[in-house]
């Protein structure tokens, strides 16, 4: 009877065992339904009696009106099903609040990610459903598919393997469905109504006595799960209070279904204080509260607010979860609403949000602050929150984020979508995603991250915050490119440039980085003369505004891009300015390397005895920097070049002296990394918008991925290292040029 409940980015659940007939408890009758389900699973269908093998999944709906139970019927039949399944029982609600259906991608990506599997962040509607199908194939699954609102929305996911099974529930039929088996809900049997009654008034003893005044309560809830409920709950409130009297009440009660009058009057038992606090749950995002959150929406202080939930508990109006947290049942959500229009005036609504907000902002903050290092400031800060708005372990900070973290998306979404507190937004995105940065891997809060950047593009776009446009564009841009789609990344990359360009230009930084990354993604196509191009007037730009640590990076990257393209006199000048940049900024490990670089140009070149002095210099300056597995790979480079201008006994030497270093060292040599295409994670800047040159100057230039933009050229020499130690420790002096990024960008701030 889970009907309207709010949706979220991620509504997926996973072998999740969920509360039937709207609160905890065993499931009350259906048997004869439960019994139908069955035999059409294992009736023929249409295609089999054709003598043609089954295309796709079976397909039962369970179709009925809220308050009916049609979503605890589907969870019973799951539950014993689900031994059938070996692929396990997966979830999805398909309706957002107010009736508008989900988008088909945001159900595939989720159900992608309860089977564990990666989804490309930003994929597209149809590579996602694909991913789907093939993620479903020979799982033999069970996808339970709560609140279908069209024919399409089902269809495009039905998987296309017969061992699984699509347990679908919708409040009328869905004809676009080929062979789809539909079982039709009504009331409860009247024994079953009755007994559902007495399990939720807490006594039997008045239902005993008065079988006939429970008989007719139960007809006038029309036998619908929902209403007895609530009923029952009613009930047990008033211990004092006869059946035969509270089947009059709901009689008299307004209303136009059973449903309508069996709240109405519960909640005309409740005190005013009381009353206001539940309407105003339903602007929770996902109907999802804890008491910390709830008491921000009314304005109370936990306590209070915690004793008002366990009483709505009782009364059937909430739904305990685990964790101290509860969900408002979705048959309730609209009734909830129609409370708010009538006695909410508007600005009290915006204030409740924004209260709410608030809050998230301050726990978010919270999960975040725990992991930092002890006795830092933000953790001297956190220390002096209250206990109910303060984590005490890293651990009890990743489980609330985890369960959390639906309702925390749908929150974002909304005040998106409600645009009257952008600013409130930018800061609650800003801290779900530090949140999200602290306790995930990078790899698996991509699809999270892009659906956050994408919702701070769309604030930024609307109040025309041109450089937290160019920041969103550009952090967008960089997963674009991580996931393989090139082109997309470009079209980002040079729309955040032209904001910048709009901005009139101030935020350097910015500029910098969207044509750095426009250079690594044609270089990353091997459209060498593009890239260097664009590198080009990134170098400009900085030398123009005295940027030395970007200039010296852009020579890099210059240098190898001149490099593939066989351009060794270009190459050459490059990597020499780098080296230049290098040693003014005193950073003898970055000036070993690019001199090692310009070893390697005079080496492709054929200018041997060039080679093998700047291989000294170089190795002077690994020296200096105490990189020993710099200096190792160095002289292994030394011992090549000197065996090429006829020096076999100084090629011993070097080799020996490698060979010595190596083993003198417990770290493994270290991985191709390129002075001007380094391989460290990228880190875009933060989800609020705040790029390079922003508003609140959160990231800085050369952080982001853009920075350090992803190229998939293969390294030149690589061939030459071969799997021999010697092959290793040319490796950590040879980076070669451009070489793909690890990991996807990920806000910050």
């Amino acid at each position: 009877m889970h009907y309207a409940r709010r949706v979220t980015d991620q509504a997926v659940h996973s072998n999740v065992g969920h509360g039937v007939h709207g609160v905890e408890g065993a499931f009350t009758g259906r048997e004869r339904e439960l019994a139908a389900l069955r035999a059409d699973v294992e009736r023929a269908g249409l295609e089999t009696l054709a003598g043609r093998p089954a295309p796709r999944a079976r397909v039962l709906l369970v179709a009925g009106a809220p308050g009916s139970g049609r979503t605890a019927l589907a969870e019973a039949f799951a539950h014993r099903v689900a031994a059938d399944h070996p692929g396990g029982v997966h979830r999805a609600r398909l309706t957002d609040p107010g009736g508008t259906p989900v988008p088909v991608e945001r159900t595939a990506r989720d159900l992608l990610d309860a089977l564990g599997v990666q989804a490309p962040p930003g994929g597209h509607r149809d590579e996602l459903t694909e991913a789907l199908r093939h993620a479903l194939s020979g799982r033999g699954a069970l996808l339970l598919l709560d609140d279908v609102a069209a024919a399409e929305q089902l269809t495009e996911l039905l998987p296309d393997d017969r061992d699984c099974l699509v347990l679908a529930t919708s409040e009328g039929p869905l004809s676009g469905v080929p062979d789809v088996r539909p079982c039709t809900l009504g009331g409860l049997d009247p024994a079953d109504a009755v007994r559902l009654l007495g399990s939720r008034a807490g006594s039997d003893l008045r239902i005993t006595v008065d079988p006939r005044a429970a008989d007719r309560l139960a007809a006038a809830c029309e036998h619908h799960p929902a209403s007895l409920v609530l009923a029952g709950g009613w009930l047990a409130a008033h211990p004092h209070t006869s059946v035969l009297d509270a089947a009059r009440r709901l009689a008299d009660a307004p209303g136009a279904t059973p449903l309508e009058r069996a709240f109405r009057m519960v909640h005309a038992s409740l005190p005013a204080s009381r009353t206001r606090l539940l309407r105003l749950l339903c602007l929770a995002p996902d109907g999802y509260v804890d008491a910390p959150l709830a008491a921000a929406l009314a304005g109370w202080d936990v306590p209070a607010t915690r004793a008002a939930l366990d009483a709505f508990t009782r009364l059937g109006l909430l739904r305990p979860l685990p964790g101290e947290a509860w969900r408002v049942p979705p048959c309730l959500d609209a009734l909830l609403h129609r409370e708010v229009e009538e006695h909410e005036r508007p600005a009290e609504v915006q204030l409740a949000r924004a209260r709410l907000l608030e809050r998230a902002v301050r726990r978010l903050h919270g999960c975040w602050a725990v992991t930092e290092p002890a006795g830092s400031a933000p953790r001297r800060e956190l220390a002096q929150q209250p206990r109910p708005l303060r984590f005490e372990t890293r651990r009890e900070a990743a489980a609330w984020l985890d369960s959390r973290l639906p309702a925390l998306l749908a929150g974002a979404r909304a005040v998106v979508a409600d645009g009257e507190l952008d600013t409130l937004a930018r800061r609650f995105i800003a801290a779900l995603a530090r949140a999200l940065n602290a306790h995930r891997p990078p790899e698996r809060t991509a699809p999270e991250q892009y659906r956050l950047h994408e919702l701070v593009l769309d604030v930024a776009e609307r109040r025309a915050l041109h450089r937290e446009r160019a920041a969103a564009l550009l952090n967008l841009g960089d997963l674009d490119a991580w996931t393989g789609r090139l082109p997309a990344a470009v079209e980002r990359y040079r729309a955040a440039l032209a904001a910048v360009r709009t901005d009139g230009g101030g935020d350097v930084a910015a500029a910098v980085r969207a044509m750095d990354s426009l250079g690594g993604t044609y270089a990353e196509q091997s459209d060498w003369p593009r890239a260097a191009d664009w590198y080009g007037r990134a170098l400009a730009l900085c030398l123009n505004h005295g940027d030395q640590e970007g200039a010296a990076r852009l020579h890099g990257r210059l240098g190898a891009v001149h490099l593939y393209a066989g351009q060794w006199g270009e190459a050459l000048r490059a990597w020499r300015s780098a080296a230049a940049a290098h040693r003014r900024l005193r950073n003898p490990h970055a000036h070993a390397r690019a001199l090692s670089e310009v070893a390697r140009v005079q080496e492709y070149a054929g200018h041997a005895h060039d080679c093998l002095r700047t291989c000294h210099q170089a190795l002077e300056r690994a020296r200096d920097a105490g990189d020993v597995r710099l200096e190792a790979g160095l002289s292994l480079r030394l011992a090549d070049a000197c065996a090429r201008v006829g020096d076999r006994a100084g090629a011993t030497a070097h080799r020996a002296a490698a060979e010595r270093l190596l083993a003198g060292t417990a770290l493994p040599p270290a991985g191709s990394v390129a002075l001007g295409q380094p391989r460290s994670e990228p880190r875009p800047g933060p989800a609020d918008g705040g790029g390079p040159g922003s508003a609140d100057g959160k990231a800085e230039a050369g952080e982001g991925s853009g920075s350090e933009p992803r190229t998939g050229a293969v390294e030149p020499g690589a061939g030459d290292a071969g799997g021999s130690a010697d092959g290793a420790a040319r490796k950590a002096e040879e980076p070669g040029g451009p070489g793909p990024a690890a990991h996807p960008t990920q806000p910050g701030t």
